[in-house]
């Protein structure tokens, strides 16, 4: 056959290998796991560099910065390494000890290990062949909380209190009945993701609370405002106004804090559910599954966070709908004092007017003074050639003409300024 050496579509080894990145582990018979969970506060940065020095620790070689998943020898078991989103998680198996619970000399998670964050899961999980012995460790559960179920068709049975231990673990314990490798890794890793997904679905519980007490202030606080916009808000509403953008900043301030982790807690709480019902329960009388366990327990705090997210949203429509009101109060008041300011303009430029018509009359009868005064010195020698009219009657003939002339120049020189300030004139020039 030819070789299929065709360009790549960009992606496309990431998303064929996507498929392979979580291998189920193969699990022995009678192996203890631990799986501890640590958010990444310090960033991949910090997370790789502890992943590194463990690397070094073992002889191994330290894997690149992009590395996802990573798996070394570690004593008689498997130390593997998967980052994701927010966390990242260290699993490690080992021959279980003689008795369930019993302490595990040697571990990779001693005083030598450097976490890469604050731990947010921590599981002891144990796998152990169906016997008295084992049946007897039932009794070290706290039976208040104890789950009990059968899974891959009765091949197995899963027992766990969601109690920690000494160590500040979540004990798990899998009653092997006849499961393969791949079986009991199957089973392993399914729990094992239960419990690390729903304590992260719970922590949006946490935010929630925290929320609730501010969420009821700004609402008592808005309703307050509301009141106050029922008598007097003309007067007011640059007061309320403010007083309704500092609590819109507020609410704006709280969702975006709570839209990470309010998002993030229902895709982890889809996550436990699926991983669920990939489990198969069969209950068993007088026993609880996980299941309904869970969701008794996860169902109620996701709830309340969708809740708090519902308040916030109906919450921001309340501030606009006010805001919006009170804006419009603002406008009407505005455009109020600007019909006032345009009336009394209105007022001032007729009264202008009138001045200006004043002071033209005032110009025409004193330009005409000066222009007749000067024609009254012209005048005078006339009187020396002995004509039968007098200096002094052109001067009173010459008069109304002065006035005539100067009222036509005057007008004239006005009407050519208002054509100048016409813009519609000045558009049509």
């Amino acid at each position: 056959m030819g070789r299929f050496s065709f360009p790549m579509a960009p992606g496309r080894s990431e998303a064929l290998g996507e498929i392979h990145a979580r291998p189920f582990a193969l699990v022995g018979q009678s192996r203890v796991i631990f799986q501890v969970a640590f958010l990444t506060d310090g960033g991949a940065a910090v997370d790789h560099a502890v992943l590194a020095e463990l690397a070094r620790g073992r002889g191994v070689a330290v894997p690149g910065r992009d590395t996802a998943h990573f798996a070394m020898a570690w004593g008689q078991g498997t130390l593997r390494w998967e980052r994701h989103a927010e966390f990242s998680t260290y699993f490690w198996d080992a021959p279980a000890p003689v008795q369930f619970g019993g302490p595990v000399e040697t571990h990779p998670f001693g005083d030598q290990f450097s976490p890469p964050g604050s731990m947010i899961s921590g599981i002891r999980l144990e796998v152990r062949a169906d016997s008295a012995e084992t049946r007897a460790a039932l009794e070290s559960f706290d039976p208040t909380s104890l789950c009990l179920s059968e899974v891959k068709g009765g091949r197995a049975t899963i027992v766990t209190d969601f109690r920690q231990d000494g160590d500040g673990l979540t004990r798990i314990l899998v009653i092997d009945k006849g499961m393969t490798d791949a079986g009991r890794g199957a089973v392993v890793q399914r729990l094992l993701d239960i419990e690390t997904y729903r304590t992260l679905a719970a922590m949006g519980l946490s935010l929630a609370r925290s929320l609730s007490p501010e969420m009821r202030r700004i609402e008592d606080n808005l309703t307050k405002i509301t009141q106050a916009m029922k008598n007097g808000a003309r007067e007011n509403a640059d007061s309320l106004l403010a007083e309704i953008t500092v609590l819109a900043a507020e609410l704006e301030a709280n969702a975006a804090l709570s839209l990470f982790r309010f998002g993030a807690s229902r895709a982890y709480y889809t996550i436990v559910r699926e991983r669920i019902a990939t489990l198969d329960e069969t209950q068993q009388p007088g026993y609880e599954t996980i299941g309904a366990f869970l969701e008794k327990r996860l169902a109620p705090a996701m709830r309340t966070c969708q809740s708090i997210e519902e308040r916030q949203a109906n919450l921001s429509r309340k501030l606009s709908r006010a805001t919006t009101l009170l804006r419009s109060w603002i406008d009407v008041e505005l455009e109020r004092q600007n019909s006032a300011l345009l009336g009394s303009m209105n007022r001032r430029v007729k009264l202008q007017l009138r001045m200006q018509q004043t002071v033209e009359g005032l110009s025409v009868a004193a330009i005409s003074y000066y222009i007749v005064g000067l024609f009254g010195y012209l005048a005078k020698p006339l009187d020396a050639l002995g004509l039968p009219v007098k200096a002094g009657t052109l001067s009173a003939l010459f008069v109304p003409v002065a006035i005539g002339f100067t009222w036509m120049v005057v007008r004239s020189i006005r009407k050519r300024h208002d054509v100048e300030g016409d813009p519609e004139t000045t558009k049509k020039a």
